[in-house]
């Protein structure tokens, strides 16, 4: 048997409940993308890379890397994420599961809530566990990498939510991943300046409170409405398709 085989979506029976189906859904995206390793080390290879490459490219100076290290680390956080979209749905879509999961008697945007989740888990938090350590690399002091980690698990699944809308739009077209960061990347732009900003202002001695309760109300809405207009663009991608 085939080891890469990606394992099916079983049939949800309608008295198993919401959370249990989420769990479900969930586990069976992990578990994938531990069979497919090159997708999940590209994005943090590419984080590794571009942290790496940046000094070389501009300039190695320290004070420099102190004042922009955090500016760096956002960007290509960001786009190691955006890196990794195109696939959220992809696979699912060219093997028939995805229309296996719209219809499960299920809510979809739960499931869709459960398959962003494992997104953010694979790609995301690996990437607030790195930048401690490359953070020490660009010359950033304690108290900021402490809060350039805690923007990122904050400001991290938002980008995977926004995320997963456009990757739900673009799904079946061609060129999608063109299209899918000229949706996303003007989407992530608050994100990107309140994650930013909240370093900067740590970095000055300023209370970053504010900056803090911002980014907060952007996962809280992120976490709320996204996944009502993911489940709706992947069924009108599916009705299309």
């Amino acid at each position: 048997m085939n080891a890469d085989r990606r394992p099916a979506l079983k049939p949800v029976s309608e008295s198993v409940g919401p959370i249990a189906a989420m769990a479900a859904v969930f586990a069976r995206d992990v578990r994938v993308a531990f069979r497919q390793r090159q997708d999940l080390l590209n994005p943090l290879l590419f984080f590794i890379m571009v942290v790496t490459l940046f000094p070389l490219g501009v300039s190695p100076e320290v004070a420099f890397l102190k004042q922009s290290g955090a500016g760096i680390l956002w960007v290509a956080a960001l786009l190691s994420v955006l890196l990794s979209l195109d696939h959220l749905f992809r696979h699912d879509f060219d093997d028939g599961t995805l229309e296996q999961l719209v219809l499960q008697p299920q809510p979809l945007f739960l499931l869709v809530l459960a398959k962003t989740a494992a997104h953010w888990v694979l790609t995301g938090l690996p990437l607030v566990l790195l930048a401690p350590v490359l953070g020490v690399m660009v010359h950033l002091d304690g108290n900021s990498i402490a809060i350039l980690c805690l923007t990122l698990l904050i400001g991290t699944p938002v980008l995977s939510m926004i995320g997963a809308i456009g990757a739900a739009l673009t799904l079946g077209l061609r060129s999608a991943g063109v299209l899918l960061s000229l949706l996303i990347i003007p989407l992530y732009i608050p994100v990107l300046i309140f994650g930013t900003g909240t370093v900067a202002a740590a970095a000055e001695g300023a209370p970053v409170g504010g900056y803090l309760a911002l980014m907060g109300a952007f996962l809280v809405l992120a976490v709320t409405l996204s996944p009502f207009a993911s489940a709706a663009a992947l069924r009108i991608s599916l009705s299309n398709s």
